[in-house]
């Protein structure tokens, strides 16, 4: 393998089997990817290289990038408010909010609801967004927009095209750089997707108070993970979270967006994504460090902190998911890197510990 540390792929195996070989996770999948190809892949415990895992979050810059390449058709303006695409949106007091700052999860409604009726009919969802308020002053803060955004995101999607987002995205975003859909996986296509089950235990109180925490911050629970075992809920393809995919793929996917394979992306989407427009501080205190699109992983020291691995440039892209679903690319290596499980750990603090680790790792095996 040109470029490639085989002894570091071979410590990137290692740390892989560990939460697999213990027990404790049922199965896992990893990809390494250089030069638009597959490099180091890993199919451990109950799994094939055809397996597909929800990859929950990490499908949020699919969506993102999407809805840019539409504005950048002139389609609508991402500096414009939602209101000017999605009339309904503006009740409330929401009507200044713009489409950046839905990208940016800065819109200020981070926990807005939306039920099963709106999930699966588009007219109760559009009604929905009426009733929703906003928790703080729009474009004054951070604070991660788990499901709420991507589904407006989504909608304008829909509006300006007329056609279902998953479509639209999967033509636009999925198909020109080579992959599959990751979104809306029709039921009678579920065979080869894995089911989440929970693992592990939460954290103790050792080991928040060592980071100073009694407490970690309310987020999407167990329950609600659990959900997306649910035939109806993978078919409608949840954009914030409802991704379905294989880690090859996915590693695949951002070396088509490091090198913008066969041009996909409008140049200026490209240039877009990898600029930091979002850096207020998340509930740590870490500056978020996010484009529209991804998470950068920053020259501050701090990548760890953001899912990236130590050692990575401060130009490194990606985006994680619940539980430790982790996919980015590293412009000074040229690597790419997917890990997916469908164990999802009760204890947040060692599916992020594990992120890094892997994450880690993965940038090691890039040759000198």
């Amino acid at each position: 393998m040109t470029g490639i540390d085989a002894k570091a792929v071979e410590a990137l195996i290692e740390r892989a089997r560990r939460d697999v070989d213990s027990g404790l996770l049922p199965a896992a999948q990893f990809a390494l990817a250089l030069d638009g190809e597959i490099v180091a892949s890993e199919a451990l415990g109950d799994c094939t290289a055809d397996t597909r895992f929800h990859t929950y979050s990490a499908v949020k810059p699919s969506v993102a990038l999407t809805a840019m390449q539409l504005a950048a058709e002139g389609l609508f303006d991402v500096s414009a408010p939602v209101s000017d695409v999605l009339e309904s949106f503006g009740a409330g007091g929401k009507g200044a909010i713009t489409v950046s700052q839905v990208l940016l999860h800065a819109g200020g409604f981070p926990y807005a609801p939306l039920g099963r009726t709106e999930a699966t009919d588009r007219a109760a969802r559009l009604a929905a967004y009426a009733s929703w308020r906003t928790d703080w002053e729009p474009g004054t803060r951070f604070e991660y927009h788990a499901l709420s955004a991507h589904w407006v995101l989504a909608d304008i999607i829909t509006e300006v095209t007329g056609l279902p987002y998953a479509d639209v995205i999967a033509e636009r975003v999925m198909k020109p750089a080579g992959c599959s859909r990751w979104l809306g996986i029709g039921i009678d296509d579920q065979a080869d997707v894995a089911d989440v089950v929970g693992v592990g235990s939460e954290p103790t109180a050792e080991e928040l108070a060592a980071l100073g925490l009694d407490e970690l911050p309310g987020g999407v629970g167990e329950e609600a993970l659990m959900a997306f075992n649910r035939p109806w809920l993978r078919a409608v393809g949840v954009p914030g979270g409802g991704g379905i995919a294989r880690a090859g793929e996915m590693a695949r996917w951002y070396q088509a967006v490091l090198h913008n394979i066969g041009g996909f992306l409008h140049a200026e989407v490209r240039r877009d994504a990898m600029v930091v427009r979002q850096d207020h501080p998340d509930w740590t205190g870490t500056p978020a460090n996010r484009s529209h699109a991804f998470v950068l992983a920053g020259g501050d020291g701090k990548a760890g902190m953001r899912g990236h691995g130590q050692g990575a440039s401060a130009e490194a892209f990606g985006h994680g998911g619940a539980a430790g679903q982790i996919a980015w690319a590293d412009p000074a290596s040229g690597i790419s890197f997917a890990y997916l499980t469908n164990g999802l750990d009760r204890n947040d603090l060692a599916s992020a510990r594990r992120r890094v680790a892997l994450s880690t790792r993965a940038l090691a095996c890039r040759g000198r």
